[in-house]
């Protein structure tokens, strides 16, 4: 019997003049084709020379050019629009794989209870990041800001099982495209930031689980550009403050466990 080769898995990735962190992550994926089916779109959100053509891969790489720089959510939402498959997956460019961490987040999928499923995310040191959290809250935030207090992930106690945090990351996410698509995708609003948050909070509100799996993991070359750049951090306030002034934080307190 002939193997079926059709993807099923649609892969948003968008690069900010990032070249040198796509080239290496579609290689990656490459490796991972004839195990996983998918197919890739690639988006750039600045203009910047390709040094690869779709032909160099043994997937589907289509690549939207930007006219204008957009945010981070409408980048994934414009992409993801033209998603053929039944199940779509957010990547940053600075993550790197390697192993293949979709057979096991695809398998976690078919729970009908869970909504969105993520890796673990490794630092390239090999430490492990909060990528997975409960939902922020002003007083949390406060205490952190004030006592420098990190929260420490299950993952790092618990790295045998699944485990159900309020959110995850938006480097990686893997969802339905239909519950995606029915979510209206990230809310636009959010530029840059918090628009991870706010999407497993609407899904968390659906009576859905954010699932992430400590021993599917993947690794993270994260920049912290928040840290370091006025815009960055401007950004980073205001959506917090838009998340905290939103219905969706309202409803997603109630969701909050102590």
């Amino acid at each position: 019997m002939a193997r079926d080769t059709r993807p099923n898995l649609s892969i948003s990735i968008v690069s900010h003049g990032q070249m040198a962190l796509v080239l290496p992550l579609l290689r990656d994926l490459d490796r991972l084709h004839l195990q996983t089916p998918l197919e890739v779109i690639l988006t750039l959100n600045i203009p910047e020379d390709m040094p690869c053509t779709a032909d160099d891969f043994g997937f589907s790489l289509r690549v939207v050019r930007n006219l204008l720089p957009m945010g981070f959510g409408a980048n994934h939402n414009q992409a993801l629009a033209q998603a053929r498959c039944a199940t779509v997956c957010i990547l940053n460019p600075d993550i790197r794989l390697t192993q293949n961490p979709f057979p096991g987040l695809l398998a976690v999928l078919e729970d009908p209870l869970v909504g969105l499923v993520a890796p673990a995310i490794y630092s390239p040191a090999g430490q492990l990041e909060d990528s997975a959290r409960r939902f922020p809250t002003p007083w949390g935030i406060t205490a952190k800001a004030i006592l420098r207090k990190r929260q420490l992930s299950r993952a790092s106690t618990h790295p045998e099982t699944v485990f159900y945090p309020d959110w995850v990351g938006g480097m990686f996410m893997v969802l339905s495209t239909a519950l995606y698509r029915s979510m209206g995708g990230f809310d636009e609003k959010f530029f840059l930031y918090y628009e991870d948050v706010d999407l497993c909070a609407r899904i968390r509100l659906q009576s859905l689980q954010i699932a992430l799996l400590p021993h599917h993991g993947v690794t993270h070359d994260a920049q912290r550009s928040s840290h370091t750049q006025r815009k960055y951090l401007r950004w980073h306030l205001s959506s917090m403050l838009r998340f905290f002034c939103s219905r969706v934080f309202i409803r997603a307190l109630w969701l909050h466990r102590p």
